[in-house]
């Protein structure tokens, strides 16, 4: 079960600087995680403060 990133999310990129397996990028309008990369840690989520990231 990989994560997802919600219209909520401001682009900040904590997720991204948080994520071990470097599966979030900047998107057109917001960060993306790439759902083959992710490792479902969950550690983009509990950095995220606009709380935009969720299990899919």
């Amino acid at each position: 079960m990989a994560y997802v990133i919600s219209d909520e999310c401001v682009s900040c990129g904590a997720c991204a600087a948080q994520c071990p397996a470097e599966a979030i990028s900047e998107g057109d309008s917001h960060f993306e995680i790439n759902p083959d990369a992710c490792l479902d840690c969950g550690a983009c989520a509990d950095t995220c403060p606009m709380s935009a990231i969720s299990a899919e």
